[in-house]
């Protein structure tokens, strides 16, 4: 009996080192992603690559430690992160909102994004142009099936246009599709999303910039344009977001090395170009 007792407090003791361990090996930065997401993450010859992945083999370097990508759904990243067992960070093209800021803490951001609108070559009109940007506003997106990559930030927009009501206290004001008989489709990548359109299961998709122009460039007889809003009198204006890094709450030592790396690669040369454009570029093939 007391043998097995012995067994059980040095059980006990094992688990209660390992719970304050963090996720991984000392020597290893645990990061989450989802590896649908060009060029900010994606498979190549079966292994993560992009600039995020870039990004955090710095921060490995600065740190002394090895960086492991984990491909994951993207729902779950913000959660794993707030967790703290399961990853240290999570990089892929997050954006930064209230909601997420409660759970973990984020890098400064490090890329700027607008949404994107994919649809079928002549399906919309653009509604104006913004210096060489062509654009749509959301009142064109009424009555349509839209479909987005789950929880990411298109999913927040769209669906908040649905759903706001004015008369909600959760919200406070109406959307600009409240009511339109428009309708949000979630799937788990958007090239998912862009293949349900291509079965004419959907009328458009909406997505970041960068994976929007990506995805056109791969797929024959689609186009895009920026999503606005209606500015009425004033100027319209882009759906915009800021990306940045998630961090678990607490790992100060983690997040300050991301910081000192992105503001490293933010600092832009005497052509106006910072590192991490230069990666967008390298990754998006316009290198």
């Amino acid at each position: 009996m007391k043998k097995f007792s012995a067994i059980l407090m040095a059980v006990i003791m094992l688990l209660g080192v390992l719970s304050f361990s963090g996720c991984g090996a000392q020597d290893q930065i645990i990061v989450q992603t989802n590896a649908f997401f060009a060029p900010f993450e994606y498979y190549e010859d079966g292994e993560i690559v992009g600039v995020d992945v870039d990004i955090m083999a710095k921060v490995g370097e600065k740190m002394g430690k090895e960086v492991v990508f984990n491909n994951v759904e993207f729902k779950t990243i913000i959660d794993n992160v707030a967790a703290g067992n399961l990853c240290d960070c999570g990089a892929a093209g997050i954006t930064i909102t209230e909601a997420r800021l409660e759970k973990v803490d984020f890098s400064i951001p490090y890329f700027t994004s607008v949404q994107y609108v994919i649809f079928a070559e002549g399906a919309l009109e653009p509604a104006g142009v913004d210096g060489d940007v062509e654009y749509v506003v959301w009142d064109q997106l009424a009555g349509k099936k839209i479909g987005v990559q789950q929880d990411t930030t298109g999913d927040i927009y769209v669906s908040d246009e649905i759903a706001a009501n004015e008369s909600d206290p959760d919200y406070g004001w109406t959307g600009t599709l409240n009511g339109s008989g428009a309708e949000v489709v979630r799937f788990s990548n958007g090239q998912l999303a862009v293949d349900a359109m291509n079965a004419n299961q959907l009328d458009v998709v909406v997505l970041d910039y960068l994976p929007s122009s990506y995805i056109v460039s791969k797929n024959a007889g689609l186009q895009c344009a920026a999503l606005y809003y209606d500015g009425g009198e004033e100027a319209d204006f882009p759906t915009e977001e800021q990306y940045a890094i998630a961090v678990t709450k607490g790992n100060d030592e983690l997040l300050t090395a991301i910081n000192e790396v992105l503001e490293e690669m933010l600092v832009e040369d005497e052509n106006g170009e910072s590192a991490v454009t230069k990666l967008v570029m390298q990754h998006y093939g316009m290198e």
